[in-house]
């Protein structure tokens, strides 16, 4: 069946958390498969995977429970429609900044009578069973990144576009329009308050909000009110767990700095 594990969270008012999967390596996907996240995310637009790899990475995301997501490389219907046709069941939609473009990205992930989404689910009628266009456009979740000011300042039109099933923060992008640094600026208070701006529409909305994490931060992710938490990028994780080996096993404290990418 299509997998709806992120919206059955969300429908009990509880927080997704989810992993996300930037190497395009197959043996960390399965690693993370292993894993009892609500999502797991392949990305497309930063990452290493291109759209032949990502076949192969959902084929081995689709053994873990999460419900198999894919931050696409741009707002385009045929990387939208064929990302949905290879199997995904939730798409983020980088820099979506306008209300027009989010009722393109919309219309490019469902079908008719709601969008504009050509038939031709290559892999996905395949391993989900009774996969319609309406099952497809009830079951598959639309996610566009909020990442700049504009973006902010279009915020509340762009809630209110019918198929925005939530929003994701993209720290590193907004920090850059806020006059900050790349990264979580939780320190800053203009950072602070537009993430408090963003959950607060949100939930005035309706709409579920969502933000790319870490470990350490989630909890106070949780506390500010995101229920869709990406806690950790692959490579980020798999540094600090090589770093602190490596430091445990020299009788040293683990390291604690390095540079981690926000996407």
């Amino acid at each position: 069946m299509l997998n709806t594990r992120m919206r059955e969270v969300w429908a009990r008012g509880e927080v997704a958390f989810g992993s996300w999967c930037a190497f395009g390596n197959i043996g960390v996907a399965e690693s993370i498969a292993a894993v009892d996240y609500d999502f797991n995310c392949i990305d497309t637009q930063h990452g290493g995977a291109g759209y032949e790899t990502s076949l192969e990475l959902l084929n081995v995301i689709d053994r873990g429970a999460g419900t198999p997501t894919v931050r696409v490389p741009w707002n385009e219907p045929g990387i939208i429609g064929k990302t949905l046709d290879a199997g995904a069941n939730a798409v983020i939609v980088p820099m979506v900044n306008t209300v027009e473009q989010a009722q393109a990205a919309v219309s490019y992930a469902l079908y008719n009578p709601r969008g504009v989404r050509s038939w031709g689910p290559a892999r996905a009628d395949m391993r989900q069973s009774g996969y319609t266009p309406e099952a497809a456009n009830e079951a598959n979740v639309l996610i566009p990144m909020i990442e700049t000011t504009q973006a902010m300042r279009n915020l509340d039109d762009i809630l209110a576009v019918d198929g925005v099933d939530a929003i994701y923060v993209g720290p590193a992008d907004l920090s850059i329009t806020l006059g900050l640094p790349p990264g979580n600026n939780d320190d800053e208070p203009a950072f602070t308050e537009a993430l408090q701006y963003i959950v607060d529409r949100c939930n005035n909305a309706g709409v579920v909000a969502g933000i790319h994490s870490t470990p350490a931060l989630s909890a106070l992710r949780v506390e500010q009110g995101f229920r869709m938490i990406t806690v950790g990028h692959d490579s980020v994780l798999l540094r600090a767990a090589l770093s602190t080996a490596l430091a445990t096993s020299r009788g040293d404290a683990p390291a604690t700095g390095g540079a981690t990418p926000l996407y």
